[in-house]
């Protein structure tokens, strides 16, 4: 079972929210999002409310500024908690939209797509096995997506705004 603590202000203080599963609309628990402390498992946390918006992925730790999560806001107003998994890690990437093009299959992290797909866009992609976070900047850096097993026929589909992804890695979610 999973806990993440959501605080007002920054550095953990203000009023705060105890979280221990999903929730779309985080609204009439606090107004905004400085500050938050995971204390079991991982999370994708949303600007907006029904899992919309930008995304951040949040392992255990603390994160006294909404920016040290790569936030561009202190707008939070809905969560997940990704499911364990520790099994095998598969995600098949295509270059274009309805898995058509080159297709290149993954099992490990990847910090430059470039370097290994020689893409610089994902149009499409099929996740086998576990649970994963795209990044449109190299080195796990930028807007993050979160996807979990199945099919994702086009960029919006995952949320994205364009098929940008430089770099992705597995959710390793140990509880």
């Amino acid at each position: 079972m999973g806990k993440i603590i959501f605080y007002e202000e920054r550095d953990f203080q203000g009023r705060s929210y105890d979280c221990s599963s999903d929730h779309s609309d985080l609204r009439s628990y606090f107004s905004r999002c400085n500050s938050a402390r995971v204390l079991n498992g991982c999370w994708i946390i949303y600007e907006r409310a029904g899992y919309t918006g930008f995304q951040y992925y949040l392992k255990r730790g603390d994160y006294p500024d909404y920016q040290n999560w790569m936030g561009y806001s202190d707008s939070i107003k809905s969560c997940r908690i990704i499911p364990q998994y520790h099994d095998s890690y598969r995600i098949r990437l295509h270059e274009k939209e309805t898995f058509k093009g080159e297709m290149m299959e993954f099992s490990e992290d990847c910090p430059h797509v470039f370097e290994k797909f020689h893409h610089h866009d994902i149009y499409s992609c099929n996740v086998l096995e576990g649970y994963w976070i795209f990044y449109e900047q190299p080195n796990y850096r930028g807007r993050q997506y979160y996807l979990k097993p199945g099919e994702y026929r086009r960029y919006i589909d995952w949320g994205g705004l364009n098929g940008r992804v430089s770099s992705f890695r597995r959710v390793i979610n140990f509880l």
